[in-house]
């Protein structure tokens, strides 16, 4: 199944609501998976893609054929990464990566699923590992010896190689790409695989029009599968990659609630869609569902500095 850039509403009204009633009850029940997209980084800077101020009002996003297929789109590509890799990495987890964290910490969460490549699930202290089902920005690999390596290191070689490159950007979109101007683009000089010294070098994100490696679907139907419910965070669900999940866990009879601002594509498979600001949504959430606990746990310390205690 291959990503889509737009979704267009049917006009078909489904109920929703601004109470976190059905947030807290799922939750409070455990087994809970966590799909979570690009609105839950908002708060951190980064802006989503199709929200009021999204980024595909003004960014048309680099697609997988566009890459492989020219030179000079990768020129063009790895240009406005470079910048905007310096605030991706420079991005800090806000109050929702936090209590995602803290959820997953006092096993009311049993698993992430996330449609962003900007790791800040992980920065956030999320443990075991998020699956990060469209890959992540701080990896690289090479499409020729399929080498895999860090983006810090390429970042220094590219800095290396464009000693006078001295653009700047206003703001980086949630792909980790930034607005250039083409004059800027042309003096970029991209770099070759330092491991077979002449493979083209990907950033390891599934691209628009790429498909997602087939072992990571699975991994994540079986998460959905042994789940109780599903908990979708800050996606439109545009993208059948994400989708299918929803109406996976729709199909086998678990409870789908879907906090978001604005409608979904996958409003009709939804138990419940709620309309909130994720952050001081997610937060109040810890707070109640730590007074209901789970399992019987008592005392649990979330992760980052966020307290889920049980009721005493």
């Amino acid at each position: 199944m291959r990503p889509t850039l737009t979704w267009e509403s049917t006009g078909e009204e489904f109920p929703r609501t601004s109470s976190l009633d059905a947030v807290v009850e799922l939750v409070a029940g455990g087994g809970v998976v966590v799909l979570s997209g690009a609105g839950l980084s908002t708060e951190s800077g980064i802006p989503d893609y199709r929200g009021a101020s999204g980024a595909l009002r003004k960014h048309t996003p680099m697609t997988f054929d566009d890459f492989v297929g020219s030179a000079e789109a990768r020129q063009r590509y790895w240009a406005r990464s470079h910048l905007g890799w310096r605030a991706m990495a420079g991005a800090v987890p806000n109050d929702g990566h936090r209590a995602v964290a803290a959820l997953r910490a006092s096993g009311h969460v049993a698993g992430v699923i996330t449609q962003n490549v900007d790791g800040l699930h992980q920065r956030a202290g999320t443990a075991p590992e998020v699956v990060d089902l469209h890959g992540s920005l701080d990896r690289v690999i090479c499409l020729d010896c399929g080498d895999v390596s860090g983006r810090v290191e390429l970042e220094r070689r590219l800095s290396e190689a464009n000693p006078e490159f001295t653009a700047v950007a206003d703001r980086v979109n949630p792909d980790g790409d930034v607005d250039l101007a083409e004059e800027a683009v042309r003096s970029f000089r991209a770099v070759d695989c330092g491991v077979c010294g002449s493979g083209v070098l990907k950033p390891d994100v599934v691209f628009f029009g790429e498909n997602v490696p087939a072992a990571r679907v699975e991994r994540c139907r079986g998460l959905v599968d042994e789940a109780r419910s599903l908990l979708v965070l800050g996606s439109s669900l545009t993208v059948m990659s994400g989708l299918r999940f929803v109406r996976r866990a729709a199909e086998g009879g678990k409870p789908v609630v879907i906090v978001n601002r604005g409608a979904t594509r996958g409003d009709r498979y939804a138990t419940a869609r709620v309309e909130a600001g994720l952050g001081v949504a997610l937060m109040e959430v810890v707070g109640d569902v730590g007074a209901v606990g789970v399992s019987g746990a008592v005392g649990v310390s979330g992760a980052a500095g966020v307290q889920v205690k049980s009721k005493a």
